[in-house]
């Protein structure tokens, strides 16, 4: 419980990039003991969320365009090998699963509106991170699934910085996760790679914008 709760908090940027985690603070916080709130950190330092550093504790792993673009490179190599296996093994169990996916996404807001900004639609988020599941699904590894979701987990916090660009939801309104199903299930795994890695590169620039902004911010 204490690792699904960081973590979830973590991803959804309640905590700042680089920001110290306080054991103590955090037991209080969460209603949990030093031990599981300690195991928990340490969970989440191999996920690559917290960074640890000798006799200075726990921190948010900070996010930078460096790092960025290294878990964006990473992305794309594992889900290209992920998705390539997928629709070479998946039957028809796994194009129902994908379209079943699919059609729960579909059905959901991506943001909910209030205060005068924009936050994710905590059901489209999960709807959203079991349809890249599905498409994967028949690779064949559940070694490889893991790693594209931690990456994935790795991703979402930087996504999460742009929730409250208008700019930036008029352009995801696009229906990617169509095409990227469509190619899956015609077996067009070229497409699909393609789709995908664009869908992910497309992610980094909008955050990388983002970063840019926030750098300049400080600045001034």
């Amino acid at each position: 419980m204490a690792y699904e709760r960081l973590r979830e908090e973590i991803i959804g940027a309640r905590f700042e990039s680089g920001q110290r985690l306080h054991i103590q603070q955090l037991c209080e916080r969460y209603g949990i003991g030093l031990s599981p709130m300690r195991e928990a950190l340490n969970r989440l330092s191999r996920d690559g969320l917290v960074s640890q550093a000798d006799r200075r504790g726990f921190r948010v792993t900070p996010l930078s365009e460096i790092h960025l673009a290294e878990l964006t490179r990473t992305r794309i190599w594992i889900n290209e090998l992920a998705l390539r296996q997928s629709i070479a093994n998946g039957d028809v169990a796994w194009e129902e699963q994908v379209v079943l996916a699919y059609h729960r996404l579909s059905r959901l807001p991506r943001f909910v509106e209030g205060s005068g900004s924009a936050e994710y639609n905590p059901h489209w988020e999960k709807a959203h991170r079991a349809f890249h599941a599905a498409l994967i699904a028949a690779c064949g590894s559940h070694w490889l699934q893991d790693f594209c979701e931690q990456l994935f987990d790795a991703a979402d916090c930087y996504r999460h910085l742009s929730r409250v660009s208008s700019v930036q939801r008029k352009e995801l309104r696009q229906d990617e996760h169509k095409l990227m199903m469509d190619a899956a299930l015609a077996r067009d795994t070229e497409k699909a790679v393609e789709l995908i890695r664009r869908h992910v590169v497309k992610t980094a620039d909008l955050v990388r914008d983002r970063l840019a902004a926030l750098a300049k911010k400080d600045i001034n």
